[in-house]
Formats: structure tokens, C-alpha cells, sequence
């Protein structure tokens, strides 16, 4: 039977491999795009995993002033798109690093 200082030490050492994945998993989010686009693709933005914004793209069509209302508007648009997409990307890539580790779906870590 293992002492109480031998399990301490086991449980501290998985700590620190749940959170060196996690870790990792959080540098991989920013590395992973995805796009965010409205008004039938006229707005498009790209952004990571973890909702860094990385370029913004607006078709030629919007540039007239008479547009600017509803340029911003697809811009809003673009954004919270984008910013759906990288909080499903960001779940599924936490799931998969929670499955790695053997911990059940949805458990949440404290860090």
C-alpha cells in the first residue's frame, strides 16, 4: 500500500501534467482559424481559436459612404460570427485534451 506522501506526490504530479496539456492546448487555440463572414461573404474576418482577430476583409461594394451603416453592421456581424466559431473550436479542442487525460466530458479544471 502506498504511504500518504507517495499518493501526495502522485496526485501533484498529475496536476502538473493536466496543466502542462492544458497549456499546450491553450497555445494551439491561438494557432487554429477560423472565419467569420456576413452579409453573403461581402465582410469576412479572420480570427483564432481564442478570438484574437487576425485580418478583416470588406468587398469593394461597401466602400461607398452611402454604405458605412451597413458596412459596420457586417462588420459587427463578421466579428460575432468568427467569435461563435473559435468558441466551438476552443470547446472541442479542450474536450480532446480532457479525453487525452482521461477526465469525463465537461469536467472543468481549476486553472
Amino acid at each position: 500500500m502506498k504511504s500518504m506522501e507517495e499518493m501526495i506526490q502522485a496526485a501533484q504530479a498529475a496536476a502538473e501534467t493536466i496543466q502542462k496539456q492544458m497549456n499546450e492546448t491553450q497555445g494551439k487555440l491561438d494557432q487554429l482559424e477560423v472565419e467569420g463572414a456576413a452579409g453573403g461573404g461581402l465582410v469576412k474576418i479572420r480570427a483564432s481559436a481564442k478570438g484574437r482577430v487576425i485580418g478583416v476583409s470588406v468587398d469593394d461594394s461597401l466602400l461607398a459612404p452611402s454604405e458605412k451603416g451597413i458596412l459596420e453592421d457586417l462588420i459587427a456581424a463578421a466579428f460575432n460570427d468568427a467569435r461563435a466559431k473559435a468558441d466551438a473550436v476552443a470547446s472541442a479542442e479542450l474536450a480532446k485534451a480532457q479525453q487525452g487525460m482521461g477526465l469525463p466530458p465537461g469536467f472543468k479544471l481549476p486553472f
